[in-house]
Formats: C-alpha cells, sequence, structure tokens
C-alpha cells in the first residue's frame, strides 16, 4: 500500500495506524508517500528511487524504519524463552551483541525473520520485519511455565546508511564510534536523547542503526543526524528495494512467509538440530531436513526492457509448459544493469544455467537462474 501524501493536510487513517515519532520530519524533508507496516506509517518515496539509491551508495540516506518494532523480553528466564521462540544456537549470543534468527511456529514455517539484541543477561530485544510476533510471544508464554515479560517498549529506529555514515556518527558521538563492531551495540546519549547504536541495518551498505528509547525527542534526534550529516551530503530517504535485491535481503510477506521453510531459503546456518536445545518447529524442521525441499529461492535475470519499478503482484514462471513458481522481488539492477529478480522454484527447476519462462501482463520473458546475491554476496561493504 502506497498512500500519497497532502503535506497541507492532516494525513491518516486515523488513530488505528500509528505515526513514527520522526513522522513530521519525514514530511518536512520531503516525504511524498507512505507504506503501512507493523500497523505504523514508513515513509516510502522521497522523489526517484533511483536517486534514493545513488544517495546510498554514494553519500548516505537517514532512514524512519521506526515500523521496525521491538518486542521485549524480560524476566528470570527470558534467555530461556527466547530460545525456544528461535531455531538459533544463542548460546554464544553476548550482552551487547546482535544476531539475525528466525521464528518459526510448530510446522516450521517462518514468521518472521528479526535481529535479536542482547541488553542483558535476561534482556533481549526482537527488532522485527511486519508480523504480529508481540501477540504470537505473548501467547507462547501463557503456557510455557516460564517466568517472562513480553512487551513492546518505546523503542523506534532509524537507519543512518551509506559511505559517509560514519564520518556523520563521529561528529555526533566522537571517535569512539568508529570501535563499533559489525552486529554489535552500545548505549549512548545525545544532548539529553537515549539511544541504543548497533552497525546493522537494512541495506547491505556500511551504516547504523539508532534506537531511539523516547518517542517524545523522534523529530529532535531526526533534525539533529541532518544537520550533522549536511557537509557530507547526507539526504532524506526511505530502504532501498533496488538495493536490497541486488542484496539478495529478505522481504517478509514477499519473499518468505509463514509457508517457507528456512531451508527452502537457505538459511540452514540459522537452524540448529544438533543440540539438545528444544524450540518451537524443532521436530518438523528435522522432518523437512531429513525428506529434503520441495522447492527452493532462486536469483534469476530477466531478459527484457529495465522494468520501471519493483513488482506489485507474483509472477508465475513456467518450465516446458508446467507452472514451477513465482518470482517474488524483482527490479532493474542500478549496479548490474540488468533487470534481477529473487524468486521461489520447484527444487527440480533450480540449477544455475536453467532457462524459465515469466508471465509478466500476459507476455512471455526469457529468464535464466543465476547465482545470489547479486552484488557484494560475502557482504564485504556492510561489514568493513
Amino acid at each position: 500500500m502506497l498512500l500519497a501524501l497532502m503535506v497541507d493536510k492532516d494525513f491518516g487513517f486515523g488513530t488505528q495506524i500509528r505515526k513514527s515519532p520522526f513522522f513530521n520530519s519525514t514530511v518536512k524533508w520531503g516525504a511524498t508517500g507512505f507504506s503501512v507496516y507493523n500497523h505504523m506509517y514508513i515513509p516510502r518515496d522521497f522523489g526517484s528511487p533511483e536517486k534514493n539509491f545513488w544517495n546510498l551508495i554514494e553519500r548516505s540516506i537517514l532512514c524512519d524504519v521506526a515500523v521496525e518494532r521491538q518486542v521485549e523480553i524480560t524476566g528470570p528466564d527470558a534467555y530461556k524463552f527466547t530460545q525456544l521462540i528461535t531455531p538459533r544456537d544463542l548460546s554464544k549470543l553476548s550482552v551487547g551483541q546482535c544476531k539475525y534468527v528466525l521464528i518459526v511456529n510448530d510446522k516450521g514455517g517462518i514468521i518472521n525473520d528479526p535481529v535479536l539484541l542482547r541488553l542483558a543477561e535476561n534482556h533481549f530485544w526482537l527488532s522485527l520485519a511486519d508480523s504480529d510476533v508481540l501477540l504470537w510471544a505473548q501467547g507462547i508464554a501463557v503456557n510455557s511455565g516460564l517466568n517472562v515479560n513480553i512487551t513492546e517498549p518505546d523503542v523506534s529506529p532509524l537507519q543512518l546508511q551509506g559511505p559517509t555514515s560514519a564520518e556523520i556518527m563521529i561528529k555526533l558521538f566522537g571517535e569512539d564510534i568508529k570501535n563499533l563492531k559489525y552486529y554489535w551495540f552500545r548505549e549512548y546519549e545525545l544532548d539529553g536523547i537515549p539511544l541504543i547504536i548497533s552497525r546493522t541495518g537494512w541495506s547491505s551498505e556500511f551504516g547504523y542503526e539508532l534506537f531511539l528509547r523516547d518517542g517524545s525527542k523522534g523529530n529532535q534526534l531526526y533534525e539533529k543526524i541532518m544537520e550533522a550529516g549536511n557537509e557530507h551530503g547526507l539526504q532524506p530517504g526511505h530502504t532501498s528495494s533496488i538495493r536490497r535485491i541486488e542484496g539478495g535481503m529478505l522481504s517478509y510477506h514477499a519473499d518468505a512467509d509463514i509457508n517457507t521453510n528456512p531451508f527452502e531459503l537457505g538459511l540452514d546456518r540459522l537452524v540448529n538440530l544438533d543440540n539438545e536445545v528444544n524450540f518451537i518447529g524443532k521436530e518438523a524442521l528435522k522432518k523437512i531436513k531429513q525428506n529434503g525441499i520441495k522447492r527452493k529461492q532462486v536469483g534469476l535475470e530477466l531478459d527484457c526492457k529495465p522494468l520501471k519499478g519493483p513488482n506489485t503482484t507474483f509472477w508465475p514462471i513456467y518450465k516446458d509448459g508446467k507452472k514451477i513458481g513465482k518470482v517474488t522481488s524483482a527490479v532493474y539492477s542500478q549496479k548490474k544493469k540488468k533487470n534481477i529478480a529473487l524468486a521461489m522454484v520447484e527444487i527440480n527447476s533450480s540449477d544455475i544455467g536453467n532457462n524459465l519462462k515469466i508471465i509478466i501482463n500476459n507476455d512471455e520473458i526469457s529468464s535464466k537462474v543465476i547465482e545470489k546475491p547479486f552484488y557484494d554476496p560475502k557482504k564485504k561493504i556492510a561489514s568493513s
């Protein structure tokens, strides 16, 4: 859903869809369209998506991602509970460290793919993709026999992403920020604004996430960052679908959903079946691994004119006249100068080099299975 914004009117559908703490600043800085994610507006249009991409690649962008709501897990059994709801082994997760994790149901289907932050021995945040994990976790907690509290805290992240983001952060927080390692975080304060800052982001580029811990100071924080970034070419922006797909990053509800299991996505590393730790979906995932998957996510190169934007529907894929899958995310790659896509196809059609047919608006398009991620597959840029 993309909503055109008339900045001279009181924009919104009512109180059931929330505005982020940064909403007024994003409008001031040029947001003209919003989508809805986790029951909150997210800016999705600051003009040309291509311009937004190059701002990210060549300078830096500031993105309101307050929609990445946090599920906070505390209490004496918080660690046990957090391990219960994810198949990833958390035994080596240190305080101050983040991990990309999956949450699956009892059938092994993916409910969410959040970033997990460990704030203390028994204090965790799940930084969510778009689904109601708060309700899921609270429901699991009721009959878990574990002493935990599951809440949504007053926490709203901004993403500062791009090659000049380090200089901007040094200006705001001093040289110490350079020591923050990839997928680690620390507590900071900026002129009385309480923050947790992590070396993470949803861009496949170098950057930071700033988790605001006081929603009343959202516009103040946004303006301070924009001011500090002025000399470094900082631009207001939004998460880039172009760069996301180039980097092979998942978008929940598009590339994965409750009917998708981790093995179909090649995320075996996020599933630990070999230790004694019990977690929801373990037996189902054991059976899926033993029996083998019937479909697999692949990368595609599409032989057609440059796409004018990302796909808004799932495009069917055919081989030898039989429907064998669907395109989940497609875009024209600014880096490769080709149309690329993430797709889910039957396992016997997933080999590199396979030629497949895609139907787009009744037109038949040729495509070929290629390696993914399509650019910087080792994440050297983001982790540098």
